[in-house]
């Protein structure tokens, strides 16, 4: 598999292997593709694409779009070489320059995000996908989401575990709704152990996702497939995006929690099943995210509620708090 055009493969100099680059290109070169199609079009394995594409995704190269099979989709050069920059100790102006080629090629493919007067208008999932990996390439300091279906790319975000070890702080907000996809919760949960601060509030109304409190990304509309969005920078109202978020941050339960009494009787099951049932999860997405069956999860539920001498969820969550279990 030959780069094309005779380009020189310069990503090296910042951790990316020469292969991984080469499938980078050819990722670059059109529109979104499946593992099977790269294989035909570069003459490689599947398996070793695979692991090529999970390592450029790491970087934050190309993303992983939704559904079956998965498609893949690259992402801006020059966002994505910008964070590989800030994490090299070394010079690499030679790799500015050459994305600075590629913004070309990719502008010239039409993928480019057209720019406005504070607002910019993307009228596919594709663009919306791509803009929300480079949202999080750009951030410095903080990045709030809020969290709910339909979803573009992939659920697992493992540019934001990078970005975490970077010192980038994350707080999201999830709709219960989004526990009704199996493995979720396990990435959710994932995530939280790296250090994201996750809450859950049902009816959460839009997806958003603020970066540094002066980048927005924001669907128009919530019906999938997901076809207008909209990048917001620096106006009014991202501000009021982020009062938004806070005054729901207020209201919305800690999906994680640690015992802070001594008479704390939960197990960590007990306070995961206890948190989801706060969050207001309906039982069979419980169950679903828990490995178990809806009768089961019935049963050791109300096992909790007779230890908080409660006899619904509301009672139940007044209890909790009043004894310091969540």
């Amino acid at each position: 598999m030959g780069t094309s055009g005779g380009d020189e493969l310069v990503f090296g100099a910042v951790g990316v292997a020469p292969f991984d680059e080469r499938v980078y290109r050819t990722v670059l070169a059109g529109p979104p593709v499946t593992v099977r199609d790269l294989a035909t079009r570069t003459g490689s394995g599947i398996d070793k694409l695979q692991a090529a594409l999970g390592r450029l995704r790491g970087y934050g190269l190309v993303s992983r779009l939704s559904g079956r099979p998965p498609r893949w989709t690259a992402v801006s050069p020059t966002a994505a070489v910008a964070a590989l920059v800030r994490n090299a100790h070394e010079d690499l102006s030679r790799v500015t320059d050459t994305a600075a080629e590629l913004e070309a090629v990719y502008r010239a493919i039409g993928q480019a995000a057209r720019p406005g007067e504070g607002v910019e208008l993307l009228t596919s999932a594709d663009e919306l996908g791509r803009w929300f990996v480079r949202l999080q390439q750009e951030a410095t300091s903080e990045i709030m989401s809020l969290d709910r279906p339909p979803y573009v790319l992939d659920h697992s975000n493992p540019l934001e575990h990078m970005l975490l070890g970077r010192g980038v702080r994350y707080r999201a907000i999830y709709d219960p709704s989004a526990f009704e996809i199996p493995g979720i919760l396990d990435d959710v949960t994932g995530l939280a152990r790296a250090g994201e601060e996750a809450r859950v509030l049902a009816g959460v109304p839009v997806k958003m996702a603020v970066a540094d409190r002066r980048l927005a990304l924001l669907p128009l509309h919530l019906d999938p497939p997901i076809t207008r969005s909209v990048v917001i920078r620096g106006t009014t109202l991202v501000a009021a995006l982020v009062t938004l978020f806070e005054r729901l941050w207020e209201q919305a339960v800690p999906l994680t929690a640690g015992p802070s009494a001594d008479t704390d009787p939960l197990d960590a099951e007990d306070r995961r099943i206890l948190l989801l049932l706060l969050s207001g999860l309906k039982d069979e997405a419980i169950a679903r995210q828990l490995g178990t069956s809806t009768r089961s999860l019935r049963r050791r539920m109300r096992i909790l509620l007779d230890a908080l001498g409660a006899e619904n969820r509301f009672q139940a969550g007044v209890q909790a708090v009043r004894r310091g279990w969540v």
